[in-house]
């Protein structure tokens, strides 16, 4: 395991998205003493039916530190529009200061193919910042890095143009009731927008434990969903009787355009995995 402090840096296109991908994630290298940090590169100002633009963006910014406080994390959120975010050049040289301003080591985000604009542009925008961040002349008034972070993408079920991958894949049960706690800080979007947008309002109960409970039922089932399809990752990560018992998972797929990252060395960045990580092989 890694005697340094490392710096976990993670975007996402909204708030409440590194929440849901990589949350469990981030209380694990926390609890080790390891820094996190989310971005979220919009502000989240239409993701909602009834409400928007200043009113939302400050709500869903509450609910992003709401979130951060229970995961004790940094949280970042910029002041860009929902829906209009771009991967040009000045935000890349945003992404790239924020890199080098944490010193990150591992960074985090959306594959650059996905239903929603703005995760597209995030995965576009980091993947296009992570060997620039190491160039002197790009940014020149923030210090560059001297080597490239490892780069890794967040779960996605989508298979084109090519299907995830999960290299790393992550027992979420110790810290899973935590996770649910951060996600039902999101009110805006876990109990009004995404239920609203999926025909299901109706069926949100009004009273908070009820509420919490209906929340953890339909989401132990979506994280149970992506343990087994990291089943064969969870087994050699963890070892046979571990990897098969895990009911909630987050998993990693590492990008060729980031440090590379060896099978051997997962342990480095992942420090939370058993030392199996590092004996299995693939």
């Amino acid at each position: 395991m890694t005697a340094r402090t490392l710096s976990i840096l993670c975007f996402g296109a909204h708030p409440d998205d590194c929440d849901f991908r990589f949350g469990g994630a981030a209380m694990l290298y926390r609890a080790l003493g390891h820094r996190v940090t989310f971005v979220s590169m919009t502000n989240g100002d239409t993701g909602h039916y009834d409400m928007g633009g200043g009113p939302l963006a400050r709500r869903r910014y509450a609910e992003a530190m709401a979130s951060a406080r229970i995961a004790d994390i940094d949280y970042r959120v910029l002041d860009i529009h929902n829906g209009e975010l771009v991967p040009t050049p000045e935000l890349r040289k945003v992404v790239i200061q924020i890199m080098r301003e944490v010193q990150a080591d591992l960074v985090l985000c959306h594959r650059d193919h996905d239903y929603h604009p703005d995760h597209r542009a995030v995965g576009t925008v980091v993947q296009d910042a992570a060997y620039t961040v190491t160039v002197p002349n790009v940014a020149p008034l923030t210090p560059h890095l001297r080597q490239a972070p490892v780069l890794g993408y967040f779960y996605d079920a989508f298979r084109q143009p090519v299907p995830f991958v999960p290299h790393i894949a992550i027992d979420t049960d110790p810290v899973m009731e935590r996770k649910i706690d951060m996600g039902c800080c999101h009110e805006s979007q876990v109990f009004e927008w995404l239920p609203y947008n999926g025909g299901v309002l109706d069926k949100v109960p009004a009273e908070p434990a009820a509420r919490r409970a209906w929340f953890a039922e339909t989401h132990r089932r979506r994280f149970a969903a992506i343990a087994e399809h990291s089943r064969e990752a969870l087994i050699a990560l963890y070892g046979p009787e571990h990897g098969r018992a895990v009911r909630s998972a987050e998993s990693v797929m590492i990008s060729e355009y980031g440090r590379p990252l060896p099978r051997e060395r997962y342990r480095e960045m992942f420090p939370f995995l058993p030392e199996v990580a590092a004996t299995t092989q693939a």
